[in-house]
C-alpha cells in the first residue's frame, strides 16, 4: 500500500512524477467561503520554483498552478480543491544511466525492492519536483489560520552557520539562499558554488518558526502536535533529522536550565524561555513554534560513487543532469508548507473537539 495522503481533517493527496506531463495536489477539509484565486498560491510557488539562481537547478519550470475545482465566484466551496502545475522542461534522456544501476543514496534500490521496478526519470514520486505540489498544498493552508505568520530561512549550509547575534529577519528574502545573516550569505556564495563546480553538494539546515499560534492545539498522546510536526518534515525529501526547541541540545541540560519559567501576565502565563519550542505534552503553549530540518547532501553528483547494477554487477556512477548543489535551499518554502498544513489541520481538530472558545481555537 502506497501512502499518498496527509493529515486528518485538513487533507491534502498529491500526484504525479517529476518527469510526467504535471504534478498536483488535492486539497481535501478545507472549510467553505474563503477567498482563493492562483494569485493567492503563486508567490509561494515562485519562491520555490527551480532556475532562480545558479546556486539551484537549472531545471526551468514556471510552476504556474491552476485550480481545477473547488473554487466559485473566488471563494472555496468546501468541496475538494484540486491544484495542477504542468511539467514544461523535463530532460529524461539524462537518466538514462541511471536506468542500468542505482544511485547510492537515492530512492532508486529501495522503490526497487518493494516494487520490482521504477521510475527512473529523476525518481519519478521521489523526486523533490513533487514537493511544489505541497506548496501549492500549503498556501490553502494558510487561509485557514490566518492570525499565525509562518516563516523558515536557512541557518547552515556545509556546515558553517549563521551568527545569530547578526539575525535580522529583513534580510531572508534578500538573498538567494533565504539567509538571515548578510555576511553567512556572503560566505556561502563561495561554498556553494565551490561544491558545484566540483561536482558535488552540500547539507544544510534550516529553521521554521510560527508564531500567532493559540495555547491548546495539539493532544497529549497520538496526534501530538510536535510528532505531526515531526512527521510532516521528515516526509520531506532528502530531510534526515528534526529538532523541536532545544531538540537535542536539551538532552545535555539540566531540569532547571531546561526548564521555561511562567510568572503572571496580562493575558495569563508569560513564559521568560521557550527551550520546549512552543510545545509541552504535544499542546501548543501560546509560544512560538521552532523547529529545526536537516537536509542531506543531494545524492545526484558528478563525482564517481561505488554501486551495483540491477543484475548485482559493480560498477561506478555519475549523476548527470540538473541537480541542486544544495537541496535545502529550496526546502524553505517547502518547510513553510508542510508547517501550515499541519497547523490548519491542528486548528480544525481542535475546533471539532473543544468548540470555538472565541481565543482563535
Amino acid at each position: 500500500m502506497s501512502f499518498n495522503t496527509f493529515g486528518r481533517v485538513f487533507r491534502f493527496t498529491t500526484w504525479g512524477e517529476s518527469h510526467g506531463p504535471a504534478i498536483g495536489a488535492v486539497v481535501d477539509g478545507c472549510p467553505p467561503g474563503l477567498a482563493l484565486t492562483e494569485a493567492d498560491i503563486q508567490p509561494f510557488l515562485d519562491k520555490r520554483k527551480p532556475g532562480t539562481s545558479k546556486f539551484t537547478t537549472q531545471r526551468r519550470e514556471p510552476d504556474e498552478v491552476r485550480i481545477l475545482s473547488g473554487v466559485f465566484e473566488g471563494k472555496t466551496t468546501g468541496t475538494p480543491i484540486s491544484l495542477m502545475i504542468e511539467n514544461t522542461d523535463q530532460r529524461s534522456k539524462d537518466y538514462s544511466e541511471v536506468a542500468k544501476a542505482y544511485r547510492p543514496g537515492h530512492a532508486d534500490y529501495a522503490y526497487d525492492a518493494k516494487y520490482g521496478f521504477r521510475d527512473y526519470r529523476g525518481g519519478g514520486r521521489s523526486s523533490a519536483r513533487e514537493t511544489a505540489s505541497r506548496v501549492a498544498a500549503g498556501a490553502v493552508a494558510r487561509l485557514v489560520i490566518p492570525d499565525v505568520d509562518i516563516f523558515a530561512f536557512v541557518s547552515e549550509i556545509g556546515g558553517d552557520a549563521i551568527d545569530p547575534a547578526r539575525f535580522d529577519a529583513s534580510e531572508i528574502d534578500n538573498n538567494p539562499f533565504f539567509c538571515p545573516d548578510p555576511q553567512a550569505a556572503l560566505r556561502w556564495e563561495k561554498l556553494v558554488d565551490d561544491a558545484r563546480r566540483d561536482g558535488s553538494s552540500l547539507g544544510a539546515v534550516v529553521e521554521c518558526i510560527a508564531s500567532g499560534v493559540p495555547a491548546g492545539w495539539g493532544a497529549p498522546l497520538y496526534a501530538k502536535l510536535d510528532s505531526e510536526l515531526a512527521a510532516a518534515m521528515m516526509s520531506i525529501n532528502a530531510v534526515k533529522g528534526v529538532e523541536i526547541g532545544d531538540g537535542f541540545a536539551a538532552a545535555r541540560l539540566r531540569g532547571e536550565q531546561n526548564a521555561d519559567p511562567m510568572r503572571p501576565g496580562q493575558d495569563g502565563p508569560e513564559f521568560l524561555a521557550n527551550h520546549a519550542g512552543g510545545i509541552a505534552g504535544g499542546i501548543s503553549t501560546g509560544q512560538p513554534i521552532k523547529v529545526r530540518i536537516a537536509f542531506k547532501p543531494t545524492s545526484s553528483i558528478l563525482i564517481p560513487v561505488e554501486t551495483v547494477t540491477r543484475e548485482g554487477e559493480a560498477s561506478d556512477i555519475i549523476t548527470k543532469g540538473r541537480h541542486d548543489p544544495c537541496v535545502g535551499i529550496r526546502g524553505v518554502p517547502v518547510v513553510e508548507a508542510m508547517m501550515a498544513l499541519v497547523l490548519a489541520d491542528q486548528k480544525l481538530l481542535d475546533r471539532a473537539q473543544c468548540g470555538d472558545d472565541g481565543k482563535g481555537r
